[in-house]
């Protein structure tokens, strides 16, 4: 491509669009909307489905998505012959599809069933027939083979967006399916629960682990008290289940909704996360002065990038930071901080979060995860199970009037609502770690050149040293998987060669966009919708009274009177963790 553009006609409308523009985008650009069930603009097309065929005069019938508008082409998108191809190819699937629609994960947001109403399917001629047993996956992510459409959304997003390729076709033909290698459950594979295959899956093959029955049982038990948190990029995306728009923040709705399902105590994950740049910025500026060789330090809150670099990369586990995530760290102390200042017995407590990430419910399930003496997080809740719950209860979530969360483990900064967009871990780190070395604050706490949705970002930060010296601290972001293989090839390349790398501090998300992007969140989002509820984040640090995680008051005081300092034995003890290397099985990782 040169920068020219060319002039199609598309249902006698003549526009100009860049060269090499599929013809479904140019149909956009004129006002037609093409269906389609294997397309997604953050994928690369490949044209499985068919779907979206239309006529081009002198030419004939050719798939949109992945046929680029030519200079002069005169198209048609709804000629007969389109539409009856349409037609009989929606059938083709329905047919091979089963028919639960009403208790399906994806009733009512399925591409499929919205393409088969819109083109007037109401009968299927082909009698309907299922090939594959019934059974499902019985980890994080599940799958249900009869439901499969063989769009390929899946293989593609975990192949060449995450770098995982855990999931690719098996068999051929009218048999085919897709599955892992060896056709293993997904958690005997190398899966890392991100749940990207999730939400790009355009109908219900691939869910979730759902929780929501559990916790329920928990708010009706009169013996236990149930508290709950929920993650900084829940409140930029739960608004969307409601018919509001991606990036609106509804914290003080998001308090209200769960104080009215029952939860006897409504705390936020946002202050664990400002305890967790105490303890890992805390953790980062010992490293650097100390003259450690365990450089760059590498963000350990996304358990999708944990588990991946468990699989792949075991030899760097010793750059990652010994911190636990937030939601872990608040599990650790809302079953020993919480009891004792509430003077509640740890046993009756059960810890619930709300999160925008399948692969935290993975996590809470760790072995490790334990150090209350208890399980430290109980069951974790997805932003689309949070959805149904407050819709099951018939709240009016649009009329609720704000509140805030409770006191205890409930306030945060700025610098912990920017945990949930790529860059917000770094940035609050930064703000907090320019403070620990030089006892001064940072007079200008956005730091840009590590927000953004490019797929790796990098910076140097001047950072004042206490004998009078200045170290340029070189960091990066990386979101997505195949992003975070990229710097970390680079790193271990550069220990490999020189035996130190340039980085200093790095952060991974494993989902693109960060958190807001995460496998748990409102499905039929792109880039752009992440990228909206990001700036949602954004703008709420921009107006809250503090931006800065080590001036949370609640924090100083967990210090004050229970942690003692930032990574103290206790604080080790209950808020760090360490990580291991996974099976190896035929050069591939099982879980």
């Amino acid at each position: 491509m040169d920068g020219r553009d060319v002039a199609v006609t598309i249902n006698g409308v003549r526009v100009r669009v860049p060269e090499g523009t599929m013809i479904l985008q140019a149909a956009r650009t004129a006002g037609y909307e093409i269906p389609s069930l294997c397309f997604h603009p953050d994928l690369r097309p490949n044209g499985t489905c068919g779907m979206c065929v239309v006529e081009i005069e002198g030419v004939g019938v050719r798939r949109s998505c992945c046929t680029p508008a030519g200079d002069g082409m005169d198209i048609r998108t709804n000629t007969p012959r389109v539409m009856d191809t349409r037609r009989t190819l929606i059938e083709l699937i329905l047919a091979d599809h089963a028919a639960d629609c009403p208790i399906c994960d994806k009733h009512g947001k399925c591409d499929l069933q919205r393409i088969g109403q819109d083109l007037g399917i109401r009968e299927i001629r082909m009698a309907p027939k299922e090939v594959f047993s019934r059974r499902s996956d019985g980890g994080i992510v599940l799958r249900d083979p009869n439901k499969c459409i063989l769009c390929n959304r899946c293989v593609t997003v975990c192949t060449e967006v995450q770098g995982v390729a855990n999931l690719t076709r098996i068999g051929r033909g009218y048999t085919s399916k897709i599955g892992t290698a060896f056709d293993l459950p997904i958690e005997d594979s190398v899966c890392v629960n991100c749940g990207q295959c999730v939400v790009y899956c355009p109908v219900g093959a691939l869910s979730s682990r759902d929780d929501t029955r559990e916790v329920r049982r928990s708010l009706a038990d009169p013996g236990k008290h149930v508290v709950v948190q929920e993650a900084p990029a829940i409140r930029a995306a739960l608004g969307e289940e409601f018919g509001l728009s991606p990036g609106a923040v509804v914290s003080g709705k998001m308090h209200a909704a769960l104080r009215k399902l029952g939860f006897d105590r409504v705390f936020d994950t946002n202050f664990a996360a400002d305890v967790c740049i105490l303890e890992e910025g805390t953790e980062v500026v010992r490293r650097i002065l100390s003259g450690s060789p365990d450089l760059p330090v590498i963000t350990s809150c996304s358990p999708g990038w944990i588990k991946f670099m468990e699989t792949f990369y075991p030899g760097l586990r010793s750059l990652v930071s010994s911190a636990k995530s937030p939601q872990q760290m608040f599990g650790a102390l809302a079953k020993t901080y919480y009891p004792r200042e509430a003077g509640l017995k740890p046993e009756d407590i059960v810890s619930v979060s709300v999160m925008p990430c399948t692969a935290k419910k993975f996590e809470a399930d760790r072995p490790e995860m334990r150090s209350s003496g208890f399980k430290d997080v109980d069951y974790v809740l997805t932003t689309r199970e949070l959805a149904r719950m407050i819709k099951e209860s018939g709240l009016r979530f649009e009329d609720l009037a704000d509140a805030p969360a409770d006191e205890l483990m409930g306030s945060y900064t700025g610098a912990a609502t920017i945990f949930g967009a790529t860059g917000g871990v770094m940035e609050a780190a930064l703000r907090t770690a320019y403070h620990l070395v030089t006892g001064r604050e940072l007079e200008n706490v956005d730091i840009l050149p590590v927000r953004g949705m490019e797929g790796v970002k990098e910076a140097v930060v001047p950072l004042p040293l206490p004998d009078g010296g200045t170290l340029d601290l070189k960091v990066a972001v990386a979101h997505g998987l195949g992003n975070a293989r990229r710097i970390l090839d680079v790193i271990r390349n550069q220990l490999e060669t020189t035996g130190r790398s340039e980085y200093h501090f790095v952060e991974i998300m494993a989902c693109p966009g960060g958190c807001v992007g995460g496998g748990g969140q409102p499905f039929g989002s792109t880039l752009g919708t992440r990228a909206e509820r990001g700036s949602g984040l954004y703008e709420e640090d921009r107006t809250l009274p503090s931006r800065k995680s080590h001036e949370n008051p609640a924090v100083q005081r967990l210090y004050e009177t229970f942690l003692g300092s930032p990574c103290s034995e206790k604080a080790h003890h209950l808020l760090h963790t360490a990580y291991v290397e996974r099976e190896r099985v035929h050069g591939r990782a099982a879980g």
